[in-house]
C-alpha cells in the first residue's frame, strides 16, 4: 500500500509515541511524513505523507477558537498542550511557504532537581540571590525553560514570598511551595512580556521570572525591576555569557546604550550559559555549561564594554565559582562521558583539549 493511501495520523497518537520512542521534539510539515527529534537526530514518525490541507486540519483540529484567532492575526502562535497520558507539550505553529505547520516540544513530567540537570552546585547560589538580574541563555532546545523551571522550584521551596512568572507559553506546571508562585502566559493572562513587566510591581513580588527578552521594552523593564530590589530571571537566545552582554547592549539605539551598560553593570548577578552535547556513548546528551558572576572587574568591563575580556575574567574567576565551557568540556571528556571529537568541536581554545589524555578505565 502507498503510505499517502495510509489513514490520516492523531495527532495525540503521534505525540504518544514519539515521547515513548525518547524523542524530544515532534514536527508537522506539508508534504513530509511526521518526524520526530531522537537525541538530536530527525527520525520519521511514520511514512505516511501529510498534504498541506491535511496538515493545516490537524494543526487547527487541536487549537481552541482564541488560539485560532491569534494565529490568523498573528500568523504565529506558542500555546501549551496537555495529552492525557503523556504529558505536556510546547507548540509552535507557523505558515512555512503559505502552509501551516507545526512543531511540539516534550515538556518532562515533574521538575528536576538543578543536580540532575548537570548543573554544578555553584549554579544554585544564584537561586539565593535576592535581587538582581540572572540570565539563563543557550540556543533553542539547550533546556534553559528546564533549568528555569528547576531554579524557581529551588527558591519557592527555600524561601517565603511571591514569585510571578510571565511566559510563552506556560511549559511546566509550578507548584507553590513556602513561596506563591503566580503563572501569567501570553495571550491568556497578559498581552505582552513589556505590557506584564509594567504592572508587575505592583503585585508585591519578590522575584520575577520572564520567559524571554525578545524586545527593548522587555530588557528596559527587566533592567528596572531588577535595580528596584526585585530578583529577576530571564533567558536569551545567545550561544556563551559574553555574548548575552552584547546581545543587551544591541537591542538599543547608540543613543541610549550607555545608559543601559550603566544599568547592566549595577544589576546583573550571573549569567548562566548552557547548551547539550551527544554522550559518549550517543544514547543521552549531556549538559555543558558556564557561569559568569558580577564583580568589580566584571562590571568595570561592562561599563567600558570591553566584552572580549569576560572570559578571561571567568577564569580568573574559578575561585569564586565561574567557569567557562572548556572547563566542563574538559572535566566531562576526563570523565568519559562525551568524546574527544565533541569536547574539542565544542571548545573555545582546540588546543587546551586536543592534548588531553584519559586515565584508563580499569
Amino acid at each position: 500500500m502507498n503510505p499517502s493511501d495510509e489513514e490520516l495520523p492523531d495527532v495525540v497518537d503521534l505525540l504518544s509515541g514519539a515521547v515513548a520512542a525518547g524523542a524530544s521534539d515532534v514536527h508537522l510539515c506539508a508534504d513530509l511524513p511526521p518526524s520526530m527529534r531522537v537525541r538530536g537526530g530527525i527520525q520519521r514518525c511514520c511514512d505516511r505523507v501529510i498534504d498541506r490541507k491535511e496538515c493545516r486540519e490537524m494543526i487547527l483540529g487541536i487549537l481552541t477558537d482564541s488560539q485560532r484567532a491569534r494565529l490568523e492575526r498573528d500568523l504565529e502562535l506558542d500555546f501549551g498542550l496537555q495529552v492525557s497520558g503523556t504529558g505536556r507539550f510546547r507548540g509552535n505553529a507557523h505558515y512555512s511557504r503559505g502552509a501551516l505547520e507545526a512543531t511540539f516540544r516534550h515538556i518532562p513530567a515533574g521538575i528536576p532537581e538543578l543536580s540532575d540537570l548537570g548543573h554544578r552546585s555553584t549554579i544554585e547560589g544564584l537561586c539565593d540571590l535576592d535581587k538582581g538580574l540572572v540570565l539563563v541563555t543557550g540556543m533553542t532546545g539547550s533546556g534553559k525553560t528546564t533549568t528555569l523551571a528547576s531554579m524557581i522550584r529551588r527558591i519557592s521551596e527555600s524561601r517565603s514570598g511571591v514569585i510571578v512568572t510571565i511566559e510563552d507559553p506556560i511549559e511546566f506546571y509550578l507548584p507553590s511551595s513556602r513561596s506563591i508562585i503566580k503563572q501569567r502566559e501570553l495571550g491568556t493572562d497578559t498581552k505582552s512580556f513589556d505590557e506584564a513587566l509594567r504592572h508587575v510591581l505592583r503585585q508585591d513580588p519578590d522575584v520575577i521570572m520572564v520567559g524571554e527578552m525578545r524586545d527593548p521594552e522587555t530588557v528596559r523593564a527587566a533592567l528596572t525591576a531588577a535595580e528596584t530590589g526585585h530578583l529577576v530571571l530571564a533567558t536569551l537566545h545567545t550561544n556563551d555569557a559574553p555574548g548575552a552582554l552584547d546581545r543587551i547592549v544591541d537591542n538599543f539605539p547608540g543613543d541610549e546604550q550607555e545608559k543601559i551598560i550603566g544599568q547592566l553593570a549595577n544589576a546583573l548577578r550571573g549569567v548562566l550559559a548552557q547548551r547539550l552535547v551527544p554522550s559518549e556513548d550517543g544514547l543521552n546528551r549531556v549538559m555543558v555549561s558556564e557561569l559568569l558572576t558580577n564583580n568589580s572587574a566584571v562590571s568595570a568591563c561592562i561599563r567600558d564594554r570591553r566584552f572580549e575580556q569576560i572570559v578571561g575574567l571567568m577564569e580568573i574567576g574559578r575561585k569564586d565559582g565561574m567557569h567557562t565551557f572548556d572547563d566542563v568540556l574538559e572535566e566531562l571528556y576526563l570523565a568519559y562521558r562525551i568524546s574527544k571529537e565533541e569536547a574539542v568541536a565544542g571548545s573555545r581554545d582546540p588546543s587546551r583539549l586536543e592534548v588531553l589524555r584519559r586515565v584508563p578505565r580499569k
